[in-house]
């Protein structure tokens, strides 16, 4: 190369349009020996400095007005470290050279990233505090393998994306670059010349920290700890543990009175963990808080994946969030979207120009349902991308389980379509091979990775296998939510008593499957929202019979065989739905004793009675645990079964779904003895008419049911009670 590179060269440099700024800029043996070259838009003199030494050797010239400096080291053959003096227009300073450091991906991690299983890419992708030849800065890197140029720009220097283009990494498409100086904290995005000449800035897709909404930068932070497992924090996910998991919209949980602004990830360590303990939860799942533009979305239309929403806080503030549920026992769910992404211009859509990150057929890559865009599961990256994050929020946050959102939207590329809006499969079928396989992955990753997290699938079809391990083929996943239990159960529900003998099976539908899956029992926040009315506003009758129907449904559910979630708000029978622009309906529980105080308590003593009692949750998955007793009372709407442990321990749950109190009535039981009545949801309590069974009933020698022995009842009006055996 002569001494002075050509003049259109240069041109491209200052323009922006040189894509291998390392060929040019930084020290470079020619054939008059070492030449350093500089880009240094609005700087005035330039000296070039030995690091060693500190001794100015050779003032750079200035080629070019608009910043393009260079000179001739004189009798220096070997390179060496060294500085650039600038001299701005009020000051100098001394700044060391981006472009005197080497490559930075090793070679194992460019082979793993192209290759797709790099269990951790967050670690070289993004924006990492490092020491690079002793100097502090910022090691840059991002994959964009279609683009020509590629800058990264900040508040470091002045938003211009001729100061710092970065190198490509032909082998795997990563442009990297090694900034000094750069401190945590400051802003930057990348700048990027796209296949089309088009320059756009862009988000980084690994930025562990983003600004404040509607503003869109990301933020150089450290990369977060490592908080290790527990052996308490792994046992809580096992299928023979209690579950009851408390579901939470961290911004409309509870607001401040006086201004209605959020909590903050420090206020909520305090109040909600501090409730969520009170009540009794095991389990607290938030849902997604990763970075996201648009409030309405509640956070299911995520942009930055690797960072934690600024709503609350920092990230750091996230950690002790997490860490303070720890503290009380309470494990952590983190609502997880991999299946769909906004098209906003500053995330991943058409990153370098090219259908980068989703897929590029609307009909494989765009949702209609959510005018958002999916992700293209086939791609190497974009698995790695996608599945490292997963593991990013086990391990850097201790986050305990992940539940999946929409599943069968990843799974099904008819989803949602009408025939010929969807791409057939390779075998011209509507399974989303690509997805399925990358599910399986993740699920695998995470188990080898992470023993003792969890993964939970909201999928809404009959997809067999979800909750199979890979290897059987199946999904992967630890739990599956029920929704056709929940849609059934509440459909019923919402009938007149007087009515529901006509669709008794819609009660008992749910055991006919029970065992070919790990259920959840889910009454989540999409059951209260759009239209659909709170859950107590689907109850039938006068306000009394809708607080009975409600506290009758919560003792059915936390006895039915599977795990438990009940949404916010539901625990104390918000009377609307809910809005997530505002807090939930606290000044229902203000003032004197109520019928929303009473359905508090109720979930309260649910949760308790339901983790002290083995029957209620060691084998929700082994039919041994459910029996039924009564399953074929229609005209009376009564269903009584029975849970079951390891040991044989049973409790007895009878639930009279109408109104009228069945006095004297019998059915026939395995143990015969004293039974005791644990829990009565009709309790005065909880604001019930107080009828029931005075504590304890005895068995009799009276066959019944095909039974022996029996218990002779009173079955409280629109109520469920449990029945334990007392010691003999």
């Amino acid at each position: 190369m002569p001494v002075l590179p050509d003049r259109d060269v240069i041109d491209q440099i200052i323009a922006g349009h040189y894509a291998d700024p390392f060929a040019l800029l930084g020290m470079h043996a020619t054939d008059n020996g070492l030449q350093v070259r500089a880009l240094l838009p609005d700087a005035g003199a330039v000296w070039l400095v030995e690091q060693q030494t500190g001794r100015r050797l050779v003032q750079l010239n200035c080629d070019d007005p608009r910043g393009f400096f260079s000179a001739v080291v004189p009798r220096r053959k070997n390179p060496f470290r060294y500085q650039l003096q600038v001299s701005w227009r009020d000051h100098q300073q001394i700044v060391d050279d981006p472009y005197r450091f080497g490559p930075l991906l090793q070679d194992i991690d460019s082979w793993l990233l192209a290759e797709g299983t790099h269990l951790r890419p967050y670690e070289r992708l993004g924006a990492h505090l490092v020491t690079l030849d002793g100097i502090d800065g910022v090691s840059f890197a991002v994959w964009a393998p279609n683009a020509q140029r590629v800058s990264v720009v900040g508040e470091f220097n002045f938003w211009d994306g001729r100061r710092h283009p970065m190198r490509l990494r032909r082998e795997n498409g990563i442009w990297e670059l090694f900034l000094p100086g750069v401190p945590a904290g400051q802003l930057y995005k990348y700048e990027i010349v796209d296949c089309y000449g088009n320059t756009q800035l862009k988000a980084d897709p690994y930025a562990f920290e983003a600004q404040m909404r509607p503003d869109t930068a990301s933020l150089v932070a450290p990369l977060p700890e490592v908080v290790p497992s527990t052996p308490a924090r792994r046992r809580a996910n096992d299928f023979d543990q209690p579950i009851a998991i408390y579901e939470v919209h961290l911004g409309s949980w509870r607001r401040h009175t006086d201004n209605h602004f959020w909590l903050s990830y420090g206020e909520l360590a305090v109040q909600l963990i501090d409730y969520v303990k009170d009540m009794g939860f095991t389990h607290i799942e938030l849902l997604p808080i990763n970075e996201h533009p648009f409030d309405g979305s509640w956070g299911y239309q995520p942009l930055g994946l690797y960072a934690p929403t600024r709503r609350f806080g920092t990230p750091a503030d996230f950690r002790a969030f997490v860490a303070a549920a720890h503290e009380a026992g309470i494990n952590v769910i983190l609502d997880w979207v991999p299946g769909h992404f906004p098209s906003d211009a500053y995330g991943l859509a058409n990153f370098d120009g090219t259908a980068l990150y989703e897929y590029a057929d609307p009909r494989e890559g765009y949702h209609q349902d959510w005018n958002t865009l999916i992700y293209n599961y086939g791609r190497h990256e974009v698995r790695n991308y996608l599945a490292g994050n997963a593991l990013y929020w086990l391990e850097r946050f201790g986050i305990d389980a992940l539940r999946v959102d929409e599943v069968a939207s990843m799974i099904y590329r008819d989803y949602s379509r009408a025939d010929g809006e969807w791409v057939p499969n390779y075998y011209g079928g509507n399974e989303n091979l690509e997805a399925i396989a990358f599910l399986r992955y993740t699920n695998q990753t995470i188990g080898q990775a992470q023993p003792g997290a969890g993964t939970l699938a909201e999928e809404s079809t009959d997809y067999p296998g979800v909750t199979l391990p890979p290897d059987a083929n199946g999904l992967g996943f630890h739990y599956k939510w029920n929704l056709g239990w929940m849609h059934d159960t509440l459909n019923y529900m919402k009938c007149d008593p007087v009515h529901r003998k006509y669709h008794h099976n819609q009660m008992t539908f749910g055991m006919l499957y029970a065992y070919t899956e790990n259920f959840v029992l889910p009454i989540s926040h999409d059951e209260v929202v759009h239209g659909k009315k709170s859950i107590l506003d689907r109850m039938p009758g006068d306000a009394w019979q809708k607080f009975a129907n409600l506290r009758a449904y919560y003792g059915w559910l936390f006895a039915f065989p599977g795990k438990k979630l009940l949404f916010m708000g539901n625990e104390f029978a918000q009377g609307r739905e809910w809005n997530h622009d505002v807090s939930l309906d606290w000044h229902l529980l203000e003032g004197g004793d109520n019928w929303h105080h009473g359905v508090q308590r109720l979930v309260r003593d649910l949760n308790h009675t339901y983790r002290h009692h083995k029957a209620l949750h060691e084998l929700d998955f082994d039919p041994y645990g459910f029996e039924w007793l009564v399953v074929d009372d229609h005209e009376r709407s009564v269903f009584v079964f029975v849970r079951r442990d390891r040991a044989g321990n049973e409790i007895i749950v009878a639930s009279n779904f109408t109104p009228v109190p069945r006095h004297d009535y019998r059915f026939g039981i395995n143990q015969p003895g004293r039974w005791r009545e644990a829990l009565n949801t009709d309790s005065m309590h909880y604001h019930g008419s107080n009828q029931g069974n005075g504590g304890v009933v005895e068995s009799d020698a009276i066959a019944s049911h095909g039974r022996e022995h029996s218990l002779s009842l009173t079955l409280p009006p629109l109520a469920t009670i449990w029945l334990v055996r007392e010691a003999q």
